[in-house]
């Protein structure tokens, strides 16, 4: 007599064992990979990015532990008796310039934070309580209209506003019987300088992942808020801020993981020795010798040193969100 369908599979389970659940397990998986092929196609442009353009470079940060000569092809980074060890790193951390570029990249980064990371959610905060439609976008496109200035636009403008021959600013001053000034090239005014341009290039832009945030909200939670007597600044306070918490705390933490990136770009474009010793990071510092130097093993270990701070940095943020009671990334 045939034994039934279903007594069969389980009689041909038992045989086979592991390897059965195993190819039926495969076969499940290539179906769905099948059915959602289209989804993996779309995916798989942005995953080759990360893997040509991020992970692959990583092989090279074995020449931080190397003194690597580029002349020689690149079959010195992967042989020979070239490895010194911690070498590189002991250099850095003997030089005369390491407190100067760690404090500077801190500092830096800490007034950025600051004052550019409240400021985006203030502005949401302002824009999503404007009930003029026009005027609402109006604001939001001319705030987040210099995040799609290049760098460069950006640097050019700000040195045009603030040159001593002939800049924006010191026309001012001088229109008012003041003196032109060098604001570029003067110590005490460069860091807010950096702080400033940031702030204005960055904070509209930044301003659309917490209005994003908002637009989640239920109104009836505003509703609710009103008929108990709350005003406006009320509603944004106890019903809008703890409503986006979960992107606050995520930007937070991404914004923390990279406090060592002070803004090479632009301050490689603003600066010059006579503000090196309130301007010098570590980007700077790596680009001048490492590159200018031709110091290709000191630079990259000078890199690996400020991306492991950064890691650690992010999973101290990472822990201090849980420990507050937010998701946090992981």
């Amino acid at each position: 007599m045939q034994q039934p369908l279903g007594e069969q599979i389980r009689v041909r389970m038992d045989q086979d064992g592991p390897a059965f659940a195993d190819r039926r397990g495969f076969r499940d998986a290539w179906r769905q990979i099948k059915r959602d092929r289209f989804l993996y196609a779309l995916a798989a442009l942005p995953l080759l990015y990360f893997v040509i353009f991020r992970y692959l470079p990583m092989v090279g940060l074995i020449i931080a532990f190397q003194n690597y000569d580029p002349f020689l092809g690149i079959g010195a980074m992967f042989g020979g008796d070239n490895w010194v060890g911690f070498k590189h790193f002991q250099n850095f951390f003997d030089s005369i310039f390491f407190w100067n570029v760690v404090r500077n990249t801190v500092v830096i980064s800490f007034y950025k934070l600051l004052f550019g990371f409240p400021l985006p959610i203030v502005l949401a905060l302002l824009i999503n309580e404007v009930r003029i439609t026009v005027f609402q976008r109006t604001v939001q496109t001319i705030s987040y209209l210099p995040h799609f200035f290049s760098m460069v636009v950006a640097a050019g403008i700000v040195r045009a506003m603030l040159t001593p021959q002939g800049g924006l600013l010191n026309q001012a001053i001088v229109a008012f019987d003041g003196e032109a000034k060098a604001f570029l090239t003067d110590p005490a005014l460069f860091r807010s300088i950096l702080v400033t341009m940031d702030v204005w290039q960055q904070a509209g832009w930044n301003s659309i992942i917490f209005l994003a945030a908002m637009a989640t909200i239920n109104p009836e939670m505003y509703e609710a808020a009103a008929m108990d007597g709350a005003n406006r600044f009320q509603r944004m306070w106890y019903v809008t801020l703890p409503s986006i918490s979960f992107a606050i705390v995520i930007i937070l933490i991404f914004r923390i993981g990279g406090m060592l990136d002070a803004g090479f770009e632009q301050i490689l474009l603003l600066y010059s020795p006579s503000v090196y010793s309130v301007s010098d990071i570590i980007d700077t510092y790596v680009y001048r010798a490492g590159l200018i130097g031709r110091q290709y093993s000191f630079g990259a270990a000078v890199g690996l040193f400020k991306s492991v701070l950064a890691l650690i940095l992010m999973y101290m943020a990472n822990k201090v969100a849980h420990y507050l009671g937010q998701e946090g990334l992981w």
